[in-house]
């Protein structure tokens, strides 16, 4: 098995990808590159098992009907969502809070913050995907996952606060990461990559979506049950593993 983790950003600059081939209790970083493009990601789609990316594949549900309603002088639908509760409904999908109910992490908003642009980039390549490969279920019950590595790294004991800039202690922070991954996960196999990962968080966020990729692709992950199914299948569903790292090879 091959699994894709992208680190997704608005443009090609920063966009980051990590192939890693899965053996019988060991596996193996194959591929790893900064500043891809959507063709780049297209093409390693169709040659990986499964995908994780880092990127919401959707929005809020609620999003629809109160833009709608505001295009059309439709009073209904906006007021609706009148006051601060209201205004959290457009701005968080249902998976977002599952993840802070499991996690305590706060995913940002896919519609009223910066996290908006590289998810409408995310939506041209899923329909470039569903062009070549047929659509890919929102929630993960495909060859497509949307995964949150943050809350991986928490989930599986490693310190993921601090890492990401370009100062020294951001780049500390990093390295003490990588170390504690590599001591954790002594099954993976770096190829000589270890140096342009402690250079890049990009870099390390697309290893970690690959790695949680897998863990979807094992169906060890959080699962939505009935009361989040069908959000899950309209907004997405953020893939958090339910298993521990030494459990995923093999």
């Amino acid at each position: 098995m091959k699994t894709l983790g992208v680190d997704l950003a608005a443009a090609t600059k920063k966009t980051a990808v990590a192939v890693i081939e899965w053996g019988q209790g060991s596996a193996q970083l194959v591929h790893l590159a900064l500043d891809v493009t959507d063709q780049d990601i297209v093409e390693l789609f169709g040659s990986c098992e499964m995908t994780g990316v880092d990127c919401p594949v959707g929005w809020p549900d609620a999003l629809i009907p109160f833009l709608t309603g505001h295009l059309d002088f439709d009073a209904g639908p906006v007021l609706e969502y009148d006051g601060i509760a209201g205004r959290r409904l457009l701005a968080y999908r249902d998976t977002d809070r599952f993840v802070t109910r499991q996690t305590g992490l706060i995913p940002l908003s896919v519609s009223a913050d910066r996290l908006a642009h590289p998810a409408m980039r995310c939506a041209v390549i899923q329909a470039k995907i569903a062009a070549l490969h047929g659509p890919q279920p929102r929630d993960g019950s495909g060859r497509l996952a949307e995964v949150y590595p943050a809350a991986s790294l928490k989930i599986w004991g490693l310190n993921g606060r601090g890492y990401k800039g370009r100062g020294d202690p951001e780049a500390e922070r990093l390295g003490l990461l990588l170390a504690a991954l590599e001591e954790q996960a002594p099954w993976l196999d770096l190829a000589g990559h270890r140096e342009s990962l402690a250079a890049s968080d990009d870099l390390l966020d697309a290893v970690i979506a690959s790695v949680t990729a897998r863990a979807a692709a094992r169906r060890r992950t959080l699962l939505p049950d009935e009361s989040h199914a069908r959000a899950a299948r309209s907004e997405g569903w953020i893939h958090l593993p339910s298993c521990t790292l030494e459990e995923l090879p093999g």
